[in-house]
This record gives C-alpha cells, structure tokens and sequence, in this order.
C-alpha cells in the first residue's frame, strides 16, 4: 500500500470529508486533494500533523506502511505493591521528617504562617538628578580642531558647482 492510499484510509477512518479532513488537521484543502489524487506526495510537516491530531495511529504504518494502522490497546500491567518496611533507627531521611509526631511536628504547626516582610523598612536616599531642559545642552563635548595658519600658503579655485531648482548643475574647473 502506498503512502497516497495511506493518507486515504486515514481519512476514512476520520469519517470526515476531504475539506473537513483538511481543516481538522490544518492544511490547505488543495493539498488533500493533491495528495489523494496522486500529483504531489505529501510532506514531513504534513503528516507530522496527521500524528498529532491523530496519537492512535501507528507512525511506522503511516510512514512505511508496516504493522498495523492503529496502536493496540495497552494490557493492563499487574502492579506490586511492596510490603512495608520495619522503621529503622537511624536518622531519618529528609521526607520522613514531614508530619513525623516523633520530632514534635504536627499538620497544625506545619500550617502555621509567618509573615515575613519582603522589603525592608528602610528607604533608600532619594538622590536628585539635574533636570535637563529642551535648551540646555547635552555634556557632548566638542573635538576642538586646530586651525592652520594660511598665511603663509596660496589659495586656488579647484572647482566651481551651480546647482540649479530644477535638479540640473554646472561644473567648472578653472
């Protein structure tokens, strides 16, 4: 049996429709009915999907397509209950101190709340930040440039840009 005949026993077993199939395990109808026609093989995600709506079926049937398609019901397992041990007398361990009368704890005082405050009593300094208005500047310091002498050095034109208001510009270069 092939994974397309698979796909549609499971969607017989569902006793749905195929748009119905399709929105129970939340796929784009046209899938189902590429699937089920035969012109695409359905994906990981898409049958992961149908696991996942469907935890009864066999996953080695509906990838493989061996063993059966549903899981068998459990047999009940018979379970043993151990026979209760004499009380030693050494230390005891950590749950056998719950509600033990032999160490003086009893379910009242088990119960028993103390309030215990979560915060201290005592407040922290209130330190005052200085307000910054829209004015005033931020303590972004300026780099200082260092301005050269030009006395001494001669100054030409290397180029000359027009820009004009309607996107066009001219160049010169003397």
């Amino acid at each position: 049996m092939d994974l397309k005949e698979r796909i549609s026993k499971v969607i017989a077993y569902s006793e749905l429709s195929l748009s119905e199939f399709a929105d129970e395990i939340e796929v784009p109808r046209s899938s189902i009915s590429h699937i089920t026609s035969g012109r695409n093989k359905p994906s990981l995600d898409f049958l992961m999907k149908i696991k996942i709506r469907y935890p009864e079926l066999e996953w080695e049937w509906l990838i493989e397509g061996e063993g059966e398609m549903l899981k068998k019901a459990a047999t009940p397992v018979e379970i043993k209950v151990a026979p209760e041990k004499p009380k030693s007398t050494s230390l005891p361990d950590l749950f056998s101190l719950i509600n033990d009368e032999a160490f003086g704890i009893t379910e009242s005082e088990d119960r028993i709340e103390i309030e215990v405050p979560r915060e201290s009593k005592i407040t922290a300094p209130v330190i005052e930040k200085e307000k910054i208005s829209d004015s005033q500047r931020l303590g972004i310091s300026k780099p200082e440039t260092i301005m050269q002498s030009t006395d001494n050095q001669k100054v030409s034109i290397k180029k000359i840009v027009f820009f004009y208001e309607n996107g066009k510009f001219e160049t010169f270069e003397p």
